[in-house]
């Protein structure tokens, strides 16, 4: 019998949509039709083996329906590549907290439903895992449902730019109970981010002298309309910066983050990166990129692989932050990693040579 993930959801998103459509989309291909996975089978796992057998949103359209319908429901408006059976799990209500800022409640009208009892609901459905979808800026939100997994023994995999997985104080309280915790904040598989840390750490390499470099993004779907507040963007601007800082040895000028909301590109998200510099003889070079992604499923491509890491580290009884996990998955992990080293890193964590 082949082993299974049981996967509960918090924030049923864009990203969310890509994800559950995902698994779907590889149960029916085949091992050698698997482009865009690092594995097809990870650590004896295929994407067919993930479960979904818990969902908690707070929007109106979405509360109440099955996860399969929800994952459609506006304001979502990504890809659809495959339909989806029906799941068999509600969409129940969640704690609202500090999810809904104020762009977000133009478009999103909170359920009038009492919410559940989160770590109830995951104990009653044996979740193995518990991903982390809300919004941007929720750092009550994210921290209520690290705490609920926390109670419901249950793994924590933080997709979103509030730190648990790098904070050691969470690390210890994961640890103490026995379980697993990735993050923080996920790099997408192809994404701004780990182009722009990846192209830093050549230039390094190559000894050439970064002088300054920016990063803009923008896009069209409910997560930059609801990062039009600045003040939600603390950390996740600061989750990006960290990431590219991290492959320089020394200072340099930086601004990154999300730029703008252009309601046309839907979930299509429009990254520009300009890096400039000096090589042999002081000579000036500069590097300007566009880069275009669906967001949503760039997200997926990664999380497929940390959920599945996240079950083989539960077999493995390893508890507190997955190191290796987290430097190849998430934009603000305990440990900043170039990308080849993290990669390599992970790997060596999927086959057994690793503890973390």
């Amino acid at each position: 019998m082949r082993k299974k993930v049981r996967v509960a959801i918090a924030g049923v998103g864009n990203c969310a949509s890509a994800l559950i459509q995902g698994t779907r989309y590889y149960a029916q291909a085949h091992e050698d039709d698997a482009t865009g996975l690092i594995a097809y089978s990870l650590g004896g796992i295929e994407p067919g083996d993930i479960e979904f057998v818990a969902a908690f949103d707070v929007a109106e359209n979405k509360v109440g329906k099955d996860l399969a319908e929800g994952i459609f429901e506006e304001p979502n408006n990504t890809l659809k590549v495959c339909d989806v059976e029906r799941l068999g799990v509600k969409i129940e209500k969640g704690e609202v907290h500090d999810g809904i800022g104020r762009h977000l409640s133009n478009i999103v009208k909170v359920s009038s439903e009492a919410p559940v009892d989160v770590a109830k609901r995951l104990e009653e459905v044996k979740a193995d895992v518990l991903i982390n979808y809300l919004p941007v800026g929720s750092v009550k939100g994210t921290m209520y449902y690290a705490e609920q997994a926390l109670k419901a023994h249950t793994c924590f995999i933080n997709a979103m730019p509030v730190f648990i997985a790098s904070d050691e104080r969470w690390q210890s309280r994961f640890v103490e109970q026995c379980l697993p915790v990735a993050g923080d904040d996920v790099m997408s598989q192809l994404g701004a981010t780990v182009l722009h840390k990846t192209l830093i750490k050549l230039l390094v390499d190559r000894g050439v002298k970064v002088e300054h470099t920016y990063q803009l993004n923008i896009g069209g779907d409910a997560d930059f309309y609801n990062m039009l507040d600045e003040e939600r963007l603390e950390q996740k601007r600061e989750s990006k910066a960290s990431a590219v800082r991290a492959m320089l040895p020394y200072e340099v000028p930086m601004r990154i983050g999300p730029s703008d909301y252009v309601p046309f590109l839907a979930n299509e998200k429009v990254c520009y990166i300009h890096i400039k510099g000096r090589y042999f003889c002081n000579v000036p070079l500069e590097i300007n990129v566009k880069l275009n992604v669906i967001d949503a499923f760039n997200s997926a491509g990664v999380m497929i692989d940390a959920v599945r890491a996240a079950r083989i580290a539960l077999d493995r009884g390893i508890s507190g932050p997955l190191v290796s996990v987290s430097a190849y998955c998430f934009k603000h992990p305990p440990v900043q990693m170039p990308y080849n080293e993290a990669k390599q890193a992970f790997m060596e964590f999927v086959q057994g040579k690793r503890d973390r």
